[in-house]
């Protein structure tokens, strides 16, 4: 069953289209990009999927049911800079935070929750900083912050806005690593990114969007030089990113 269905997706902002005509499938167990130039309608998505922003026509399905029906087995990870993160609050009850869409945010915290909040802190190497207040954290801190939170929903699938923004190498890789054994417990992650040398490292399919949908599929199909041309235009820039792709297949880097 695909993990995400969408079918005539059409949104605006102020009657200017952002997304029109949007269709496409993706299959569960995959690490999905969504891929496009600046103002392509990229997190418009995202928050369009999670119910966050209303099309003005199209069906979302989410392994084959609308959103309201399986909303707690989808988990959401935004764009760190989205957040206040001045807030008094500590790291362990951040993560905590991520129960709230479970079991309401009324209810104990117990013994347990905690145990749980612990070990996804742990699995993105952030046990350390528990009781640290988050606005003493580094940007790349924070995003593995997020990160655990998410891991807390147990969810299915995962969308996550720009995951890898701001974050240094040593970051990016060993959030690569927890994506990757996500992937492998059968989850599924929708994750917006910007940086085109390293698509076809993190992702087995692909949606390249702008506006308008430019392709979607195995990234080995889908993310090549006339498809980039098609997305971003025939720029200097694009042209020098396409023989950095071209050279990295032939050499196996």
């Amino acid at each position: 069953m695909n993990a995400v269905c969408v079918e005539k997706l059409i949104v605006h902002y102020d009657k200017t289209p952002v997304l029109w005509e949007i269709d496409f499938a993706l299959p569960s167990g995959h690490i999905i990009g969504v891929v496009g130039p600046n103002g392509a309608g990229k997190s418009t998505l995202l928050k369009t999927l999670l119910g966050f922003l209303k099309p003005i026509s199209g069906t979302i399905t989410f392994f084959g049911k609308p959103y309201k029906e399986i909303q707690k087995k989808i988990a959401y990870v935004p764009q760190r800079t989205s957040v206040d993160w001045h807030f008094p609050i500590d790291v362990l009850d951040v993560v905590l935070m991520g129960l709230y869409g479970k079991r309401g945010t009324l209810k104990w915290i117990r013994k347990q929750d905690r145990i749980l909040a612990e070990k996804a802190l742990d699995r993105v190497g952030m046990l350390p900083f528990a009781k640290r207040q988050i606005s003493e954290l580094s940007g790349g801190q924070q995003q593995r912050v997020f990160l655990a939170r998410a891991l807390l929903q147990d969810a299915d699938l995962y969308l996550m806005d720009e995951p890898f923004a701001g974050v240094d190498m040593a970051t990016e890789k060993a959030i690569m690593g927890v994506f990757t054994e996500l992937k492998n417990e059968g989850k599924t992650l929708v994750i917006v990114h910007h940086d085109l040398t390293t698509v076809k490292n993190h992702f087995d399919w692909v949606i390249l969007l702008n506006s308008c949908l430019i392709d979607c599929g195995p990234v080995s199909e889908v993310f090549h030089e006339e498809n980039l041309k098609k997305a971003y235009g025939n720029t200097a820039y694009l042209i020098t990113e396409a023989k950095k792709l071209s050279r990295s297949k032939s050499t196996g880097v």
